[in-house]
């Protein structure tokens, strides 16, 4: 367990700083000469909905509150979570975009926000096509050795592996995969950049 909470202060402080990244229209981790693949289209929609019902709420809320004439701190501590819920959400929206997968010629790193992060070598990796799921139930999901890592409930690429690999679940535990599955807005930049290093390394 507090392994766990640990971990959640980690994804606070680092969506934090994905904020700041995002304001100077920086990334991370993203070396020079990187093919760099971007999974923030598929929930863009959906996310600014949210952030926007969310803003609104907020404020009908807070009026209601003071309508109501509910004591000072409690409305403070209405507020106070609601706020938190919207600065969640931007937070979120910004790491995905400052952290996009990435293929240098050594390694793929499949990401998802400061959440999510799986470093596979390139010699690792049998093949890779497109391969497209629209119910995907879990950000995060491993079962029978395929690991999924989904944005909006869908999954599009899909990559084989030579042998097992370990990786690090948000919460902390440890599984292996030997079969991914994750999103990209254009797959086709995956299999384009990743396709020449796997006949290199064949």
């Amino acid at each position: 367990m507090g392994r766990a909470v640990l971990r959640i202060v980690g994804f606070e402080l680092k969506g934090l700083a994905a904020i700041g990244l995002w304001m100077v229209r920086r990334r991370h981790g993203v070396p020079d000469g990187a093919a760099v693949a971007t999974y923030t289209k598929a929930q863009t929609f959906l996310l600014s909905l949210m952030l926007f019902a969310m803003a609104v709420e907020t404020l009908v809320i807070d009026l209601l509150l003071v309508a109501l004439d509910v004591p000072v701190w409690l409305r403070f501590t209405v507020l106070v979570g609601d706020v938190y819920g919207l600065l969640f959400g931007v937070m979120m929206a910004a790491s995905c975009a400052t952290r996009p997968h990435v293929i240098t010629s050594d390694e793929l790193r499949i990401r998802y926000g400061v959440y999510f992060e799986l470093r596979v070598p390139v010699e690792q990796i049998a093949s890779v096509r497109t391969s497209r799921s629209y119910n995907e139930n879990k950000m995060i999901a491993i079962k029978d050795g395929r690991l999924s890592v989904a944005v909006a409930s869908q999954t599009n690429v899909t990559i084989e592996l030579t042998e097992p690999i370990a990786f690090v679940r948000p919460l902390g535990g440890r599984a292996e995969a030997t079969s991914i599955r994750f999103f990209a807005d254009q797959p086709e930049i995956v299999l384009a950049a990743l396709r020449p290093r796997l006949t290199l390394h064949s």
